[in-house]
């Protein structure tokens, strides 16, 4: 079995083609269902966000598990192969570690080092786990990656500055409304984990909000958010007075889920004043025709990377630093790998020989018996150091090239020959 990771990300295709590849959280489990019901695919773990729609998997045939991945990532979405098959991005076995230790810290995301992934590849792995689609091969590729991210974060800069997804957009919003600032009134759309970094961001902003308003489907979840804060500048509502809010805003950040567009022409009829959106929606939350109003400005993840690019200036080394940990991590992950493949053989050839010792005593057991038992037992014990001394030179060689690419052939040679 070997492991592979196939999907789109922001660095191969456009921001377009990701929002209409997007998958909604709560369909996940449908997609890890299919994924895991084709025959070369044992385990799997899919994550999708606004940068990212990817399975990682445990597969048998290669090519066939690139046909049934790719076949299911065209029915969830509705895309048809020919829309984004070329875009595709594709890791095998050892790439899939450097892929996802990388993913992890934050190496492969919009905002370098951001926090954001950690929950989102995390969330990914407990699904899986709850839908007992996630065996021990991706538990441990996870979880090994996770750890490394933290590592990364903990050991380099690299989260100095613009230190999240929210904290980049919030800033993008705040420059763009400049003098206009100080004292706004925001809404934020959403109470998760992103709307939750946003209403932080702008808490903490040195402009000075006046207020921000979340508006959430559940107020229960938006309650919980301003108790956790617990700043008076933090009001609730729900989402049905959204238009509402709209009309007294200065700004609003749709960072939410949703399947059309929460805020469009016809949602800012009531608008008195100019509104800046911005929308981290996926898919979008604010129609693009929106910016064709007098007085109001749509930004989307699009308009980020400008702020990213200077981000990324200023962490040059940090980022080298964070490439070398996970470097040293994928290294230590691969051998590991490799040397609990070299135990495993070891275990499964003795017990190979040992299956095959029984059954030869069992089928001569008559003739055995004949012998007396002083000579039937030494006959036995002959036999059983004859094998042991077949077998010590091969699992010794195992043992001694474990980690390393001669015993990754070994080990195949041994399963060939021995046919286990």
């Amino acid at each position: 079995m070997a492991l592979i990771a196939v999907g789109l990300d922001h660095e191969h295709a456009s921001l377009d083609l990701l929002e209409r590849a997007t998958v909604l959280e709560h369909e996940w489990v449908k997609v890890l269902r299919t994924l895991v019901s084709h025959r070369n695919i044992h385990e799997a773990v899919f994550v999708s966000t606004c940068l990212r729609t990817e399975v990682v998997a445990v597969i048998d045939r290669f090519h066939g598990a690139i046909e049934e991945i790719t076949a299911t990532l065209s029915q969830v979405t509705g895309l048809a192969l020919s829309e984004f098959e070329e875009h595709l991005s594709v890791h095998f076995d050892r790439g899939v570690a450097n892929h996802l230790f990388s993913v992890s810290a934050g190496l492969r995301s919009v905002v370098p080092g951001e926090f954001e992934v950690l929950g989102q590849l995390r969330r990914a792995l407990e699904l899986a786990s709850d839908e007992h689609v996630a065996g021990p091969m991706l538990t441990d590729l996870f979880q090994k990656a996770l750890t490394s991210g933290r590592r990364v974060r903990n050991e380099t800069s690299i989260a100095r500055g613009t230190t999240s997804f929210a904290h980049a957009a919030v800033e993008v919003t705040l420059e763009s409304l400049a003098d206009d600032a100080s004292g706004a009134n925001v809404v934020v759309v959403g109470a998760g984990q992103l709307a939750g970094g946003v209403v932080r961001s702008l808490l903490a902003a040195p402009a000075g909000i006046g207020r921000v308003v979340v508006c959430n489907r559940t107020l229960s979840k938006a309650e919980d958010l301003r108790r956790t804060l617990s700043d008076e500048r933090i009001a609730v509502a729900p989402l049905s007075e959204l238009d509402d809010h709209l009309a007294r805003a200065r700004a609003v950040v749709v960072a939410v889920e949703v399947p059309d567009p929460l805020i469009t022409t016809e949602t800012l009829h009531l608008r008195a004043r100019p509104l800046l959106a911005m929308d981290l929606a996926v898919p979008r939350g604010v129609a693009r025709d929106v910016d064709t109003l007098e007085g109001v400005t749509r930004i989307d993840i699009g308009a980020l990377h400008e702020r990213v690019n200077q981000a990324l200036d200023d962490r040059r080394e940090a980022v080298t630093a964070a490439e070398t940990i996970v470097a040293d991590d994928v290294e230590k992950y691969v051998e590991d790998q490799r040397a609990r493949g070299a135990a495993a053989i070891v275990s499964d050839l003795r017990a190979h020989f040992d299956t095959l010792v029984a059954a030869e005593f069992q089928r001569r057991s008559s003739e055995i018996d004949a012998l007396g038992e002083p000579e039937a037992e030494l006959l036995r014990s002959v036999v059983r150091s004859v094998v042991a001394k077949i077998a010590h030179r091969p699992t010794t060689a195992l043992k001694e090239s474990a980690g390393t690419d001669q015993g990754a052939r070994l080990s195949e040679a041994v399963r060939t020959l021995f046919d286990i």
